[in-house]
């Protein structure tokens, strides 16, 4: 990775939606050579998805809360177990394995206290191999997605 496709990167992580045409006039390239590199970054991974960020408030998801997961004893079967459980349960929008004590962060979305409550009790206490939940509300977003110092 060069010097150029990290400037193709930020570009695209300021507007996703931008045309190769524009891309190519804003990074200096001609149409041709930026849209290989575009190809080779999406490729290799570098380029993981195209999506839009989303309010979570303006489509009714007001509430988030962080959940530190502590397992009674480590498996590799309880963790599949585990992990396989997490992804099921879409009001789960980030799930982080830790070094230490906790062993997993999960960022939980839901539209209110009540609905949380209703999700904790109902399924995140059944998630399996779990010795202990706890739960931190989020105040406030201060920084959210932002873009990676490229």
């Amino acid at each position: 990775m060069d010097a150029l496709d990290r400037k193709i990167l930020s570009e695209l992580q300021r507007d996703g939606r931008l045309s190769v045409t524009e891309l190519a006039e804003r990074v200096g390239l001609s149409l041709s050579p930026c849209h290989r590199r575009v190809k080779a970054l999406e490729a290799n991974g570098a380029i993981r998805a195209y999506r839009a960020q989303i309010n979570p408030a303006s489509v009714g998801l007001a509430f988030s809360s962080l959940v530190f997961v502590t397992f009674r004893d480590i498996t590799q079967s309880v963790l599949r177990a585990f992990e396989e459980a997490v992804i099921a349960i879409p009001e789960i929008t980030e799930a982080r394995r830790l070094f230490g004590d906790p062993d997993f962060m999960l960022e939980v979305m839901t539209k209110d206290l009540p609905a949380y409550q209703k999700l904790y009790d109902d399924r995140l206490t059944a998630l399996p191999g779990v010795q202990r939940l706890t739960s931190t509300l989020i105040m406030k977003d201060v920084v959210r997605d932002r873009m990676f110092p490229l």
